[in-house]
């Protein structure tokens, strides 16, 4: 049976007992794409490596746009929108910039179609200069600063857009790698270079802030190697995730970009004792990947699991009505049990409640709801009613763990639940990140810890394997490239609140000046 086919509803029998198949150790990676079909989150469109966001998968997004957006409105940022297409002589004006994006740039070279000899129709009208389809906007929002930004006075500037974004990727999975992406990105100008650092670090930490109080998912707060580091920038900074495989996530990043990109793109201000200076500049962004990492943080062999925080629908309501006669009363009891719900806060806005009154059986829907993730689902019936009382499950437990309770107990602890729900999902993702987090000083431990291995049948999945390795590391970029080539593993940080620690480098034997994390990444 495919993994489609187990989707429609629940779990049948036999050998499986999940509405996933294959499960998480069967098959993580198509485990992972059967649970945004099954999810209703997004499914691939007929541009190659482009994807369609459904409803489901939008509400989410809309959800961590508007609370990021928040965050960013209240440490003082603006919003604004700056064009989709970049001419290509202003990336070539940051060698790195244009070094780093080369490959992944989608390029317009004409401006109109016309019918060919065959009568199909072919490009036409040759554009003077190409124009590049944006795939990040350092170079075309510094040409924009240049104008804006004449004296210090007009500094701190600080700049937020929401956007699409294209980069040409070759092996693309929905949300984690596409070839066109959602994400914002924020730049920031600034007459200091001590103010610039000040802002990368703050927007790190309102990345960080975010994961961890909404998305439920421990984050490591983080510098980049050399290798690394965004192309174009003096420090690139990030937070680091671990997935249920136990491979990293690069889930944020915040970069000071010094004076690089200002002397590329003249942004320049008269200083308060008349002296011409090139502004100090920063950006940091997050994608629509925070989608891939909530479902590989938290989902399970059932589907998706949503922490309530972001969550579409916080409570769904089903409706059990066997007898024609008593629907309309249930279904009345149900729509006044929503309203009062709706009338709680939850994390800075009402409950979102929705009545399934659905022609369908109870169970499909049911089934349905689960592996959505909403993380609360009430099931009300004649008998419930009449002992004023309802029947609830949460999504962070078994699907036949549930229980009755008083119907406004339950209301007026419906907050407190979500809550609940909420810190756990933490709780639990931060237990499995520091289990298999492990501390390594030799090179034997350090390749054993990366390498997978297989079952007795020659057929099975490699064992899921590895983590996060704290290892020392001498600092050579060319160490770094052949770890990377030969185990599939990378540095993801240096760790902020790293402790000054000698010893020998894991790979060389090197002198080393501190630990570092290693992981297999997406």
């Amino acid at each position: 049976m495919s993994g489609n086919e187990k989707q429609k509803g629940a779990p049948q029998g036999g050998a499986a007992k999940t509405a996933i198949t294959p499960t998480r150790e069967e098959n993580y990676s198509e485990w992972y794409q059967q649970v945004v079909r099954a999810g209703d989150l997004a499914e691939n469109s007929p541009v190659r490596g482009c994807m369609v966001i459904k409803p489901w998968g939008y509400a989410i997004w809309e959800n961590v746009q508007r609370v990021l957006d928040g965050m960013f409105k209240a440490t003082g940022h603006r919003n604004a929108y700056f064009p989709l297409f970049i001419p290509l002589s202003f990336l070539e004006k940051e060698a790195q910039h244009v070094d780093g994006f080369a490959k992944e740039c989608a390029v317009v070279t004409h401006h109109r179609l016309k019918a060919g000899p065959d009568g199909k129709l072919v490009p036409d009208g040759e554009l003077e200069e190409p124009l590049i389809v944006r795939p990040t906007s350092e170079t075309i929002i510094g040409a924009t600063f240049a104008k804006w930004v004449q004296s210090y006075r007009d500094l701190p500037l600080l700049i937020n857009q929401w956007a699409n974004v294209v980069r040409w990727e070759m092996r693309t999975r929905l949300f984690l790698r596409t070839a066109e992406f959602l994400w914002q990105e924020g730049h920031t100008a600034h007459a200091t270079r001590e103010e610039a650092e000040e802002e990368t670090m703050r927007m790190l930490g309102v990345y960080a802030d975010f994961a961890e109080n909404w998305m439920a998912m421990p984050v490591l707060q983080g510098r980049k190697t050399e290798g690394e580091r965004f192309p174009g920038a003096e420090e690139t900074y990030c937070i680091e995730a671990m997935m249920q495989d136990r491979k990293a996530l690069q889930a944020g990043t915040s970069h000071f970009l010094g004076q690089n990109f200002s002397k590329a793109s003249e942004i320049q201000f008269l200083d308060a004792d008349g002296q011409q200076k090139y502004a100090w500049t920063t950006s940091w962004g997050v994608s629509t990947r925070l989608i891939g990492a909530m479902i590989m943080t938290h989902s399970d062999d059932d589907g998706l699991c949503v922490p309530p925080r972001l969550a579409p629908t916080h409570v769904v309501i089903l409706p059990v009505a066997h007898k024609p006669e008593t629907a309309q009363q249930v279904l009345d009891h149900c729509r006044k049990l929503a309203e009062d719900l709706r009338a709680q806060q939850f994390a800075g806005r009402p409950i979102e409640v929705e009545v399934d009154a659905r022609d369908l059986r109870g169970g499909d829907k049911m089934w349905q709801w689960v592996k959505k993730g909403v993380p609360v689902r009430i099931e009300v019936g004649p008998r419930d009613i009449e002992q004023g009382s309802v029947f609830v499950g949460r999504r962070d437990r078994g699907t036949k763990d549930k229980q009755s309770m008083p119907r406004d107990e339950f209301v007026r602890g419906a907050a407190a639940l979500l809550q609940e729900i909420q810190d756990g999902m933490l709780a639990k993702a931060r237990a499995f990140r520091d289990a298999h987090t492990r501390t390594i000083d030799t090179t034997a431990e350090f390749e054993a810890f990366f390498t997978p291995t297989r079952t007795g049948d020659e057929n099975a999945s490699p064992e899921i394997h590895g983590g996060f390795a704290l290892a020392h590391f001498c600092g050579d970029a060319a160490v770094e490239a052949e770890v990377k080539d030969r185990l599939g593993v990378t540095i993801r940080c240096i760790p902020l609140e790293a402790s000054s620690e000698t010893g020998k480098c894991v790979i060389t034997g090197r002198p080393s000046t501190g630990r570092v994390v290693w992981a297999k990444s997406y």
